[in-house]
């Protein structure tokens, strides 16, 4: 399922660089916002970008916490199934924006915690830049569940973009 290309910074013109732009993806409403973020950037930009869109699939053991060996055995199949899944749906819908705009991507399915992927990632890719959503958890909520934007402005080695969803009008 792991699509790797390799994306290096290649010479463009003149000994300039393509800009890599990694772009990680879930599959929420708050993932699909920092890719079309992403893509109307890469898209309007006037130098050329290399897009790599970035999909960080759990494994199904960190999922599966309960129940003995017999239980965790028969569930850990149908999870892992269910996460492949999932990451095929958030890959099509990815590789659907990009050619509805007419931008090319490199598409990426890694086994980890999406923190560690993504910052691996932008090492791997050399990028100059990370997108990321904000699920917008409050103080608590962020404390057991960590915040990956947050992880990623702190430790990626590129700027970071943090793309937030729209205050909805009361």
């Amino acid at each position: 399922m792991a699509e790797t290309k390799a994306v290096a910074a290649t010479s463009v013109e003149e000994g300039r660089s393509k800009t890599v732009v990694v772009v990680g993806v879930d599959d929420s409403d708050h993932g699909y916002r920092a890719l079309e973020w992403a893509v109307r950037h890469v898209a309007t930009a006037p130098e050329e970008l290399a897009l790599v869109v970035v999909h960080a699939k759990q494994a199904a053991s960190s999922v599966v916490t309960m129940g003995g060996a017999a239980v965790a055995g028969d569930v850990v199949g149908h999870v892992e199934a269910d996460l492949r899944r999932r990451a095929e749906e958030v890959v099509e819908k990815a590789r659907s924006l990009c050619v509805a705009n007419s931008v090319e991507c490199v598409v990426e399915v890694i086994d980890g915690e999406p923190r560690y992927v993504l910052c691996n990632a932008v090492e791997k890719h050399g990028a100059d830049l990370l997108v990321v959503s904000s699920h917008g958890y409050g103080a608590i909520k962020r404390a057991f569940l960590g915040s990956v934007s947050d992880y990623c402005a702190h430790h990626a080695h590129c700027s970071v973009v943090i793309v937030k969803q729209p205050k909805t009008k009361k």
